[in-house]
């Protein structure tokens, strides 16, 4: 169900915080015009923790009704509580989407068991909604072992991981130990071609904000088993995956996007504008990668 370039999407904003749903239908067309196989709504690059509930249902219902299932559409529904989230998954499982992404819990730190008990109590709550699980230790300071990642892909509904430690080792482990049929994402542009290559099934992307067809024909090309070309289309958006975490993401690519007119460059705080000391080299790897000319 679950495979290419989905986008981690970013939330179009006001000046002010609010939502701007006209930039939200532009930016939905945006990549069903380019190829991207699925949009992931609510993630880190979409400001995750400051979206409201309110927000989050509006969000995904106006991607369901704009895309009249031409993509995907994922919605994250992770919290550091797990009586929060599966409160949150009990009232998403209610909408037409396609599936709901669970981060690892943040700063609580739990144990490999907690982290078992977590998801699997998740995945309870969403009552055969598909669960991806999404495990970015960067930023949450808690890492989901691959031994306990193949308990939990034979926990019903669980059925595959965003797995965003950059090492293509990982990936080979994870799907020896998983369950077959279990869904591995790379949750890293730089790392997702050999993510790919080592049996990934596609990528949640940051580039693909900016650059979805790029990151759609090379995701293409790497699971078709076209080395080559893959390699040929992932070298001009090298200097993309890298600058795009020159500020904490998503402070870059809501300032690329704005500049390719697509959304206003709204932040909400604690994040704040692109340091104008970073800009021209981001504009640099945008043209490099064929975004701005």
């Amino acid at each position: 169900m679950f495979s290419g370039s989905l986008v981690a999407i970013a939330t179009p904003m006001q000046p002010n915080g609010a939502i701007d749903f006209d930039a939200w239908a532009r930016l939905i067309d945006f990549h069903i015009a380019a190829g991207t196989s699925g949009l992931v709504i609510g993630g880190t690059t979409g400001e995750s923790a400051t979206l409201t509930d309110a927000e989050l249902r509006a969000l995904s219902l106006r991607a369901y009704e704009h895309a009249h299932r031409r993509l995907r559409i994922i919605t994250g529904a992770g919290t550091s509580s797990t009586a929060t989230t599966a409160a949150r998954v009990q009232w998403l499982r209610e909408l037409p989407i396609d599936g709901l992404l669970l981060v690892t819990p943040a700063y609580n730190r739990p144990s490999q068991e907690g982290l078992f008990q977590h998801f699997a109590t998740a995945a309870t709550a969403a009552a055969g909604k598909p669960v991806l699980l999404y495990n970015v230790p960067s930023r949450t300071a808690v890492d989901l072992k691959p031994a306990t990642a193949a308990r939990l892909s034979h926990v019903a509904g669980v059925v595959g991981l965003k797995e965003a430690v950059p090492e293509v080792a990982r990936v080979r482990e994870l799907i020896a130990l998983c369950a077959p049929g279990f869904t591995i994402l790379s949750g890293d542009d730089a790392t997702a071609r050999e993510a790919i290559g080592a049996g990934a099934r596609g990528v949640i992307s940051v580039t693909a904000n900016v650059a979805p067809r790029q990151m759609s024909e090379m995701v293409a090309a790497a699971l078709a088993g076209d080395k080559e070309r893959a390699q040929a289309l992932d070298a001009p958006l090298a200097a993309l995956h890298r600058d795009l975490f020159l500020e904490a993401n998503p402070i870059p690519v809501k300032w690329l996007l704005a500049q390719m007119g697509l959304m206003p460059a709204g932040l909400r705080l604690p994040l704040t504008p692109l340091a104008e000391e970073y800009r021209a080299r981001l504009q640099a790897a945008a043209r490099a990668g064929g975004v701005l000319t």
